[in-house]
């Protein structure tokens, strides 16, 4: 396993960052998931990132468990907070005071942790002034529940203005954590140079596109059975962009690429995103553990320029690139 640093602050993570969307307390069953976080540790993953939305905070108490006795100076645990929980009551969502002040105490008891490394902002606030947001946060940094704080799918404005409200506070704005993978590159025009300029780390999810970038999905073909297109649970929501037989035709021709890279495609798909200077870790979930053992091969990989060049010209015009869909795909106000 490879470490870097997230974004310009001292807190060094593994590059593959093990992440329970979709997995944990859902998908497949706890011994699984216990099993897949172990196989994760024994892979040297030390990073571990999870939020209180998943399966309605299931998945926080699922790692909780899997990481007990394990020495807690030695792992990053991270986790998030906006999405709605528990019976989601009208304050039970958002980045209110009331809502981060309970989260948090949330999260810390399903984690059986007395802190998590890193807090983040799930998904930007409209209904709630930055102000709040941040003092909020900044309390709970002080108060030893969170040593960092960062955010999800902002765009860069909003990047730049929480940076700013954070370092008035005196607390520290890490991290960003956005889909980012050779089919869906958004933050690259404008919230990657933002990070660079404010020493602000990318721990990117979905590098393989939800599953697509492995090659599995075939264009004219059903989904295979088991897979997150066939999941009716919400897997097969997030990938339908992905799942038109264009886009399917195109990804089969990386196929060559990866074979002269000496990586299977969803290892490819990892190593690419991880290339990127800027890309703190790269999320990764299993819902079998030998899948954790498969992704960590893309750990410190260098692609050679020349199949970064045959990688574009693969997907040509597919790539999406506008940054305009962060906003897009964010909520406009709160759902509850």
């Amino acid at each position: 396993m490879e470490f870097r640093y997230l974004g310009n602050s001292g807190l060094k993570i593994s590059e593959i960052t093990y992440g329970n969307w979709l997995t944990h307390g859902s998908q497949v069953e706890n011994d699984v998931a216990t099993q897949c976080v172990r196989a994760a540790l024994d892979e040297g993953i030390s990073t571990f990132d999870t939020a209180d939305v998943y399966a309605n905070t299931a998945a926080e108490t699922v790692l909780g468990e899997a990481l007990k006795g394990e020495r807690r100076e030695s792992l990053e645990i991270f986790t998030k907070v906006y999405w709605p929980t528990g019976p989601q009551g009208k304050n039970d969502t958002g980045l209110s005071r009331k809502h981060i002040m309970e989260s948090i105490n949330g999260s810390l008891q399903r984690l059986q942790t007395d802190y998590v490394d890193l807090y983040q902002a799930h998904r930007y606030d409209t209904e709630t002034p930055l102000e709040e947001t941040m003092q909020a946060f900044a309390d709970v940094v002080r108060q030893g529940k969170a040593l960092y704080i960062g955010v999800s799918e902002w765009t860069a404005e909003q990047i730049r203005a929480g940076h700013a409200l954070a370092k008035d506070l005196g607390i520290q704005l890490i991290s960003s954590q956005p889909q980012y993978s050779m089919l869906w590159r958004v933050i690259e025009p404008e919230v990657v140079p933002t990070c660079e300029e404010l020493g602000i780390g990318q721990i990117v999810w979905s590098p393989i596109a939800q599953g697509v970038l492995t090659g599995k999905y075939r264009p004219g073909e059903q989904p295979p059975a088991g897979s997150r297109a066939a999941d009716e649970k919400g897997g097969a929501d997030m990938i339908q962009r992905f799942m038109n037989d264009e886009t399917l035709t195109r990804v089969q021709k990386l196929k060559p690429v990866a074979d002269d890279a000496g990586l299977s495609m969803a290892q490819l798909a990892v190593a690419w995103v991880l290339q990127n200077p800027n890309v703190s870790a790269a999320l990764v979930g299993a819902s079998r553990p030998e899948q954790v053992g498969e992704n960590v091969k893309a750990a410190g990989v260098t692609l050679e320029p020349e199949l970064m060049q045959r990688i574009d010209d693969a997907l040509g015009d597919l790539v999406e690139r506008d940054p305009g869909k962060t906003v897009e795909n964010s909520p406009q106000q709160r759902v509850a």
